[in-house]
């Protein structure tokens, strides 16, 4: 953006083709908000039109030349100097010249590849945007239009349950299942807990999904914890050989899939904790991690073609041709 609001003398908006028709998903701001913003997937195009209107008309906006960019960045906020990109795409819409009128520019990025899911954390940020430049000699004139990109996963062909001891000697033996490793976000965690051997009293116990968002490397490395969900057991003194049933509903939390080493900067982690608390107020627990997942929604028939070869990209199946011209077909049809 120009510093000198006073020396813009033309304006850009960025439009996208099916900014109409298009799904918007919300998502956190920085500051903690919520926004919502056109959502994409990966090996979808990405397409529009640029809007460069003067706001003198008949006076002439001389120009080094005009583009636009797609950018997919990570910023880790105590290294705010430094951007990280791994998209950027540029479309060169206009030669350096001189416009005497507003005028608006097509654009087209084809079969975007989009690897890493956008995600707004405690330290980092990734995200992918459009900017839109008019270049001038003293101050270029721009506009940014943010997008958001879902990830979507198949169903994990390994899915094991977890089976997990935690006790003390003599005092405490506790078995806890929980039906499988991998959950999709919208999935129900189901599982039982079995009390062996009860010496001690229990007085509450629960279970709570940690996000360990970790960034940096080497010694500057930053972990932080936030609990997402506590979910009580049990309130009051077990017996042994009683057994205690889970169910657990992740839709009505907010969280994203699980995230290793994205780009080599930053990684998302998500563990269930079991918590027990004794009538002294001592705390036993044990950890699990999880796998996350998003699962893809019924995808509208615009969408399909395109969807289509994302999934050749992948799987590199040549079947996937052959249902690529099915789609053509359907939309044709």
């Amino acid at each position: 953006m120009s510093f000198f609001s006073f020396g813009q003398s033309a304006e850009i908006d960025v439009v996208l083709n099916d900014a109409e028709t298009r799904k918007k998903a919300e998502h956190k701001t920085e500051d903690g908000k919520k926004d919502k913003y056109f959502l994409f997937y990966d090996g979808e195009t990405v397409s529009g039109k640029v809007n460069v209107t003067l706001k003198n008309p008949g006076k002439r906006l001389e120009h080094q030349g005009i583009k636009i960019e797609f950018v997919g960045q990570i910023e880790l906020y105590y290294d705010r100097g430094n951007h990280h990109e791994f998209v950027s795409l540029v479309k060169d819409l206009a030669r350096p010249g001189e416009m005497t009128q507003s005028q608006t520019f097509d654009f087209e990025f084809t079969h975007v590849e989009k690897p890493y899911e956008s995600y707004t954390g405690q330290n980092v940020k990734l995200r992918y945007f459009l900017r839109a430049t008019v270049s001038r000699r003293l101050n270029d004139i721009s506009k940014e239009m943010d997008i958001v990109v879902h990830t979507l996963s198949t169903y994990p062909e390994l899915n094991s349950s977890i089976k997990m001891e935690v006790g003390i000697e003599d005092c405490l033996h506790i078995e806890f299942e929980y039906n499988k490793s991998k959950y999709h976000l919208k999935d129900v965690i189901v599982g039982k807990i079995y009390f062996l051997l009860v010496r001690i009293k229990i007085k509450h116990m629960e279970i709570d999904i940690i996000k360990r968002e970790t960034t940096g490397t080497g010694p500057s490395v930053y972990h932080e914890n936030d609990t997402i969900a506590k979910y009580e057991i049990m309130d009051g003194a077990p017996v042994r050989g009683e057994s205690i049933p889970i169910r657990l509903f992740l839709a009505g939390y907010e969280m994203t899939p699980t995230m290793r080493d994205i780009n080599k900067k930053f990684s998302v982690r998500y563990y269930l904790n079991l918590v027990l608390i004794d009538e002294e107020e001592r705390r036993y627990f044990k950890q699990q991690e999880i796998t996350l997942w998003r699962k893809g929604d019924v995808m509208r028939k615009s969408m399909s073609q395109q969807a289509t070869i994302g999934v050749q990209r992948f799987e590199g199946s040549a079947a996937s041709e052959s249902a690529l011209e099915q789609a053509a077909k359907e939309e044709s049809g």
